[in-house]
């Protein structure tokens, strides 16, 4: 209001301020908060903020369902060393304070186990940031924490069937081992029984020598039953055979092997033919065979290269091929490889010289027949053709 010197209202003054381009920023501002807070929360993996006490700030969607804590229950009422095994928080935050794990403030992509709800173990992969201030001060950390279980499950199942597949290869070599020498001893020893039999005949009854030949022909023919029993302890079990479906048992290992290739910097690829026949086999035994090739190919590139799985067929066979960009066979040895304890694995890579006599075994056992070609330095390609299944009328 203003005012004459005798007090007389001479009028009104005012300011219009413009709020429009102000309030215009809050809302921005407000939106990419929104937004950030979504990918936040929106992240299948476990993102969470703490303070420089370790107070929880920041606790998203990914982390609930991972660690089984609501937000509710961790924002201001857990400190992150509740989550963490014993004294691992302070040894996360001098790791992030080092140069050595990513460079400093930073963690990056390490194996941690974390405390879940009810005391679970949650296995993973922990990555981490210190959050700095304008002064270069540490006000805050978050870190991202991966979900390996299912994964790790996956790599424990392919490790302990590999561990399988090499006792079978030693069960089933000793197996031979023994029916060989089985084999080997029957002739003589029948030899030597056919000629206490005929020495018994010239022998009187009541002789002693006649007495001294006979419990020597009773002992070796307790040996041979020994024998026949070894034979028949030699031979395994036939396993129960269906009808399978080659893709599919293909596809389970090629997942199980996916990561293990990857690190080995493998290329995979796989392609599968359509409407193939089935087959009447062992599962079981059939995936010894893949996992024994795959695991070969592997070995046979060392730095690196291109593993190509792939399936075809007709009314009669189904045919799989697996091939590899690897180190090659030398020709010498090409038709050694399915010979018992033969191997081309140099010490680094020790091999027993099983996989591939058995899996030669099972292959002709089911029918089929195990083809190989192979060139030094160009790789090496395996052919297994089985028959297909064809019901009984």
């Amino acid at each position: 209001v203003r005012y004459d010197p005798k007090g007389n209202v001479l009028g009104y003054e005012g300011i219009c301020v413009d709020q429009s381009q102000r309030k215009k920023m809050e809302q921005e501002l407000k939106k990419a908060h929104d937004f950030l807070n979504n990918i936040i929360q929106s992240s299948p993996n476990a993102i969470m903020g703490t303070d420089m006490q370790g107070n929880i700030i920041i606790w998203n969607q990914g982390a609930e369902e991972t660690l089984g804590y609501q937000a509710s229950e961790t924002i201001g009422g857990m400190n992150v060393k509740d989550l963490y095994p014993e004294d691992m928080a302070r040894q996360v935050m001098r790791m992030m304070r080092s140069d050595d794990f990513g460079g400093k403030g930073k963690l990056r992509s390490y194996p941690m186990t974390f405390k879940g709800k009810e005391g679970r173990p949650v296995e993973g992969n922990l990555s981490a940031n210190i959050i700095y201030d304008e002064a270069d001060r540490e006000i805050a950390s978050v870190g991202i924490f991966v979900d390996l279980e299912e994964q790790l499950k996956m790599e424990r199942k392919l490790h302990n069937t590999q561990e399988q597949l090499l006792q079978s290869e030693k069960l089933a070599a000793m197996g031979r081992l023994t029916s060989q020498i089985a084999h080997e001893l029957n002739n003589p020893l029948y030899g030597i029984m056919n000629t206490l039999e005929l020495m018994k005949t010239e022998i009187p009854v009541g002789n002693k020598r006649r007495k001294l030949l006979e419990m020597s022909l009773s002992e070796t023919v307790r040996v041979t039953d020994m024998l026949r029993k070894m034979l028949s302890f030699s031979k395994p079990d036939q396993e129960e055979r269906a009808p399978v479906d080659i893709n599919t048992i293909l596809d389970e290992i090629l997942l199980l092997y996916e990561k293990q290739l990857w690190e080995h910097s493998i290329k995979l690829v796989h392609s599968f033919a359509d409407n193939l026949g089935h087959v009447h086999a062992s599962k079981n035994q059939l995936r010894q065979v893949f996992l024994n090739l795959i695991s070969n190919a592997r070995d046979a590139m060392p730095e690196g290269g291109r593993l190509t799985v792939a399936t075809e067929g007709d009314d009669y066979f189904v045919h799989i091929t697996i091939a590899d960009n690897g180190v090659g066979i030398k020709e010498e040895h090409l038709d050694l490889i399915f010979e018992t304890f033969f191997t081309t694995k140099t010490d680094s890579v020790k091999g027993v010289g099983l996989g591939l006599s058995v899996c030669y075994g099972f292959i002709k056992d089911h029918g089929g027949d195990i083809k190989v070609d192979s060139q030094v330095g160009n790789g090496t390609t395996f052919t297994i053709s089985l028959p297909v299944f064809r019901q009984k009328d």
